[in-house]
């Protein structure tokens, strides 16, 4: 049985931020009953890449799910809706603020139907506040939350996380919030709205850079690959390809120091702690490139993986996904989408002793389930 087994869960998400939360909890058990634009569905099945007609794109954001294909500026459509509410634990939905209350589907007004309702709303700047009403994709939260000031290196422009993060993280900020609700209406039978900003999740993950701001009054600046305070702690240029180190403490570098055969280093001024050798870190990189120059990347990573020292070769999207490591941590999965062929996707990185994989669920075609789910509700309401 999965974790999540019995849970249903109204899902009004789409693209990205909201469908991310609701796989993981359709990964776990859920029912999720995806609600799409009749006709059109979710903007993300007219996202590349394709296979066979089927968007990729779509596919490993919204496996396990059930499509309902529904107009939301219908009244029959609607009174449907609030029908399926009293039957559901969870309803979860990412439009801008003031759209739900418009087809009064607000957390308000669905709670007056069902009182113990999990409302989960994922928003660009959240339900309130000054930046509200703000539009927002993922470009705009990494720029309004703080991240891209900080990303890139100091001769270059603000730069973009080559990931989704402001989605990304603000559905898995909205995951934790639903299952910390489900938890605390178990233990007290009370349900409560979750508010989710993707300008919110991205600045809580800034961590220090936000204490060096409020203790010292220092404003982070680009970097590059380095770390504010710990050195050496970057990419170096090996005989063939980059290796990245990340020495973080002390005892780490007097290790490091003995394995490339530099104990000099060790009695150097310049390399003899953090705060000295953050002082010195072009310096620093010439005598590891030094070093670093004998062996390709793939050959010094193996090296220093001996001597326990964090370090990695650069791994492509074709490396990793193609690695033993994917494979054994069961990363990359199989989707059979039927006359679409298979799909390989993400697989959960959320390790369960107590669940035992199994194989990934398919995405729906759009409104697959439409007839099925609302001739049930349609009988509730008579």
């Amino acid at each position: 049985m999965k974790p999540l087994e019995g849970i249903k869960v109204l899902d009004f998400t789409r693209v990205l931020a909201g469908p991310f939360a609701t796989k993981i909890l359709a990964d776990f058990g859920a029912e999720v009953i995806k609600i799409e634009r009749t006709g059109q569905g979710d903007d993300t099945r007219s996202f590349g890449p394709f296979q066979n007609g089927l968007s990729g794109y779509f596919v490993c954001l919204n496996t396990g799910k059930k499509s309902v294909e529904l107009n939301l500026k219908d009244p029959d459509s609607i009174c449907l809706l609030k029908e399926m509410v009293k039957d559901v634990d969870v309803v979860i939905e990412n439009f801008r603020p003031g759209i739900m209350r418009k087809f009064n589907l607000d957390y308000a007004s669905l709670k007056a139907i069902k009182p113990d309702i999990i409302y989960a709303s994922i928003s660009g700047f959240g339900q309130e506040g000054v930046w509200s009403n703000k539009p927002a994709y993922d470009l705009i939260a990494q720029a309004a939350g703080g991240i891209m000031s900080i990303n890139g290196y100091p001769d270059s422009p603000p730069t973009r996380v080559g990931a989704s993060l402001g989605d990304t993280s603000a559905g898995l900020n909205a995951t934790i919030g639903i299952t910390t609700a489900l938890f605390h209406r178990e233990r007290t039978g009370e349900g409560q709205q979750i508010d989710v900003a993707m300008v919110d999740s991205i600045y809580a993950l800034l961590e220090s850079n936000v204490m060096r701001y409020t203790v010292e009054k220092n404003i982070p600046q680009r970097i590059g690959n380095r770390h504010p305070i710990s050195a050496p702690f970057d990419i170096y240029q090996s005989k063939e390809g980059y290796l990245a180190i990340a020495i973080a403490n002390e005892s780490l570098f007097e290790r490091f120091a003995i394995f490339i055969h530099r104990e000099d280093m060790l009695e150097d001024e310049r390399f003899r702690t953090d705060n000295n050798r953050q002082n010195y870190q072009e310096l620093l990189k010439v005598e590891i490139e030094n070093w670093l120059c004998q062996y390709t990347a793939t050959e010094a990573a193996a090296l220093l993986e001996q001597g326990g020292i964090p370090c990695s070769v650069i791994h492509d999207i074709k490396d990793i996904s193609e690695s033993a490591y994917i494979k054994e941590r069961n990363m990359l999965v199989d989707v059979n989408q039927l006359d679409h062929g298979l799909f390989k996707i993400p697989g959960n990185p959320i390790k369960l002793s107590s669940l035992k994989q199994t194989n990934m669920q398919r995405a729906p075609e759009l409104g697959e389930h439409t007839e099925a789910i609302l001739e049930k509700y349609k009988e509730m309401m008579k």
